[in-house]
């Protein structure tokens, strides 16, 4: 029997996307700027992969998914006209990523499948950004394993050992749930169980991948609800 369902957190269980569009267009309103905040968001976003990478491959230390975050941000801003932005208004907008809005199945879907089984985050999201957004969002995790306890990223073989190790249980005890093929590939390899959930629209027009399940998961299902039924809830 699965004990524990862990989930992919951003794209996965919350509309990073939508919720950073609103967050900057409203900073834009309170702070008497225009830009293109469509665009930084997603050209924000497109930064994720390559500054993790720069960690994954060992190019540099360890660093918190917070840091490069900014990092990525600062890049950004002279390009998008708002190079003048305050350190206080910068850290405001990298803020955001603690208060992202759930997709509208995730909590009931998460509160079904808690009643008999460990929910939980595996996420390259820190603690507390994970934390503030669990708090903020009503996310009732009963664990959040973040990159921070493993210091490394998905798909680092580090982050599916470990959760198994602190979880106290057989990698086949565990499903990972996500919306991401890759990350699905890297837990199967680890001996999790997997669940394929589409979010079709988490990056808007620039989605290029990910639109349906591209193996023979455990399962596949339309939204957490439906996962919930599936596995007996």
């Amino acid at each position: 029997m699965t004990e524990a369902l862990l989930f992919d957190v951003f794209g996965t269980v919350v509309d990073w996307r939508a919720s950073l569009i609103r967050q900057l267009e409203r900073f834009g309103r309170d702070n008497g700027l225009r830009a293109d905040w469509v665009g930084l968001a997603d050209d924000w976003r497109a930064q994720y992969e390559p500054a993790m990478n720069a960690v994954r491959a060992g190019q540099r230390p360890w660093t918190t998914l917070e840091v490069l975050h900014r990092e990525s941000l600062d890049n950004l801003l002279p390009g998008h006209g708002l190079g003048a932005l305050s350190e206080t208004q910068r850290q405001q907008i990298v803020l955001g990523w603690h208060f992202l809005d759930p997709w509208p199945d995730s909590v009931a879907g998460l509160t079904r499948l808690r009643r008999t089984r460990i929910v939980g985050t595996l996420s390259n999201g820190g603690v507390r950004l994970l934390t503030d957004m669990a708090r903020y969002a009503g996310l009732p995790w009963d664990v959040i394993l973040s990159s921070d306890l493993f210091r490394q990223y998905k798909p680092d073989p580090s982050v599916y050992q470990g959760a198994a190790t602190l979880l106290d249980t057989a990698p086949e005890n565990i499903m990972l749930v996500a919306a991401h093929n890759y990350d699905l590939a890297a837990a199967r390899s680890h001996g999790f169980r997997t669940a394929f959930l589409a979010r079709p629209t988490e990056y808007g027009p620039r989605q290029s991948k990910d639109f349906k399940a591209e193996s023979d998961w455990d399962l596949v299902v339309a939204d957490l609800e439906e996962l919930a039924a599936r596995l007996g809830e």
